[in-house]
């Protein structure tokens, strides 16, 4: 019987349906067991690897079912010896008030009191350690979307180092990062196998969206930046390797039934299944060709997708392999991906959540920095300042959505037509859920009644799960936030060759620097905000607690926030946070 590598992972869950990832060592069949009902799928091949994604279907909305997991007919999941609760599914129920958790930029590092210094404690894992011991899964998220840099492929752990040398050697370009998909999927084994988390992923649905970090730092910053990294004569294979592996390890555990049904890699998926099978499908061929179309022309296949959670519904947009980098044209978004954004960019629904990896709002001195660099680099003030404006902005990671002119208006258009009521009845709030910066903070648009916005405009920024900024440099970063608003207001406004943000914002709440994953939880009109970090000061780094860091109330003026309103920690446990991680 073939072994179970990874896995399972609870991935896409609806109010009837539900889907479940596995890699195993080698060709079989999967099947799901839940109750007396089962469901079962062959696995497909890439490389030399081995996946399912096994889809179950006819359950009840809101219902909860503990799982199990079978290789060929035997039991692989739960684990023996495993102490932590079993697996289960739990649909979605329209009426019942949604909770979403979500963050982004997790480093793979052991748990040990040593990286534990280094990195802070993972606020997933101590997620994990807390669910496990207050199985009352009443108080749980309904699911977790994690906002990029899932795994590091440009700056790897000593344990990732240690695979890399036995294999090839670090001599070499890339060296120490990722070369190839052998090596990516080493790295998600590595993401994805301590206990607590790999407990977690099998028991809270989740979806995901890529970064740079997934693939490498400033993925597609510029035209100029891929041209540079084109003339390299290993990054065609790492790229093939990045975007392969996302689509296996990820993108296709997002997608609902509806979805994975217009897929077209997933069609041959479907034809291959059947009783007749005696050979396993082999999409390493497919999903290469394929990666190798998007990187040269990104409207041939789509990343975003959406997602119904009953009172909200949230688009994860795909802010990196889908740019449009040609001069003059230079977007956050090609023709294709704005197209679905305007179709997808709809009212009737009480909140509307928008999940992107980069930060809408950014503070606004930063704002006014990225939009001044993008006019340098792209020729605003001559070629001299061209090439420096290009140099700073791969230097200091000026790539934002502010740094792509045309796609922050758009993008704002969208959000201010729903928000006016144009596009359906307008939602409570508007709500773009971001990462990346290794803060945490909240921003809304100012008093957006005046442009005659009946929708609340909030970003709720959760970065990072596991990867602190050193302390120096938050006390740097915070500074600059603070001091460069007016000067770069200023040096704006006095050229009309940097635009002027229609709609003024200002951060709220924030910045805290912690290991933080934040809770997002519908409460009728009003959202209320929750970020926790794990807390190691019993002295066992292998055992956290969940401490909450700061809850946000998002409301007309006048709310207040109470102790911790996700119920994830009693309202014992919660208090303010200081802003530090436990590193």
């Amino acid at each position: 019987m073939p072994d179970l590598v990874l896995g399972p992972l609870l991935r896409h869950v609806g109010e009837r349906t539900a889907s479940v990832w596995v890699e195993t060592a080698d060709f079989c069949t999967v099947t799901v067991r839940a109750g007396e009902r089962s469901w079962s799928m062959r696995t497909f091949r890439v490389h030399d690897h081995h996946y399912a994604l096994v889809q179950v279907d006819g359950l009840e909305p809101g219902s909860v079912q503990d799982y199990t997991v079978e290789i060929d007919g035997e039991q692989v999941w739960p684990l023996a010896d495993s102490p932590y609760p079993p697996s289960r599914i739990a649909t979605i129920e329209r009426d019942k008030p949604t909770r979403l958790a979500f963050g982004s930029c997790r480093t793979s590092v052991p748990h040990d009191a040593e990286h534990t210094r280094t990195h802070g404690v993972d606020a997933l894992r101590a997620t994990a350690v807390h669910l496990a011991t207050h199985p009352d899964s009443s108080h749980w998220p309904d699911m977790v979307a994690f906002l990029g840099d899932q795994v590091y492929a440009d700056e790897t752990s000593e344990e990732m180092r240690a695979y890399i040398e036995q294999r090839r050697g670090l001599e070499e370009p890339p060296g120490e990062e990722l070369k190839d998909f052998e090596e990516y999927a080493h790295l998600y084994w590595l993401a994805w196998t301590d206990p607590a988390n790999r407990w977690l992923l099998s028991t809270l649905p989740s979806v995901m969206i890529f970064d740079d970090h997934d693939v490498r730092d400033d993925w597609n910053t510029s035209d100029a930046w891929h041209e540079e990294m084109n003339a390299t004569d290993w990054w065609h294979e790492r790229l093939m390797g990045a975007l392969m592996s996302y689509w296996v390890y990820q993108h296709v555990g997002n997608l609902s039934p509806e979805a994975l049904a217009e897929d077209e890699v997933w069609q041959q998926v479907l034809e291959h299944q059947g009783s007749e099978v005696t050979h396993e499908l082999d999409l390493t061929e497919v999903l290469h060709d394929l990666s190798y179309e998007v990187d040269r022309h990104p409207e041939r296949y789509r990343f975003s997708y959406a997602i119904d959670l009953g009172d909200a519904r949230l688009l994860m947009i795909d802010s990196r392999a889908a740019r449009e980098l040609e001069p003059g044209k230079r977007n956050m978004l090609d023709p294709s991906e704005l197209e679905w954004l305007d179709e997808n960019m709809r009212g009737d629904v009480e909140h509307l959540l928008i999940g992107t990896s980069l930060p809408f709002l950014l503070p606004p001195g930063i704002h006014d920095l990225e939009a001044w660099n993008e006019a340098m680099a792209e020729g605003a003030w001559g070629e001299r300042f061209g090439r420096l404006g290009e140099k700073l902005r791969q230097a200091v990671d000026l790539e934002h959505w502010a740094a792509f002119e045309h796609g922050f208006d758009q993008m704002t258009d969208f959000t201010m037509s729903v928000a006016r009521g144009e596009r359906g009845r307008p939602p409570a709030t508007i709500t773009f859920l971001s990462g990346d910066v290794h803060n945490s903070y909240v921003t809304r648009i100012d008093d957006p009644e005046q442009y005659g916005a009946r929708s609340l405009i909030v970003q709720a920024v959760c970065s990072p799960i596991r990867n602190p900024l050193p302390r120096h440099v938050r006390v740097l970063q915070a500074s600059l936030a603070r001091q460069l608003a007016r000067p770069m207001r200023a040096l704006a406004a006095s050229s009309e060759k940097v635009p002027d943000p229609p709609y003024p914002w200002s951060i709220t709440d924030g910045p805290w620097f912690d290991n933080n994953l934040a809770v997002l939880q519908v409460d009728g009109p009003q959202l209320e905000l929750t970020w926790h970090t794990g807390d190691i000061s019993a002295g066992d780094p292998q055992e956290p607690e969940l401490r909450t860091v700061a809850t946000v109330i998002i409301d007309r003026p006048g709310a207040s926030p109470g102790p911790d309103p996700t119920g994830l920690v009693g309202a014992a446990d919660a208090r303010a946070g200081d802003g530090h991680d436990q590193g």
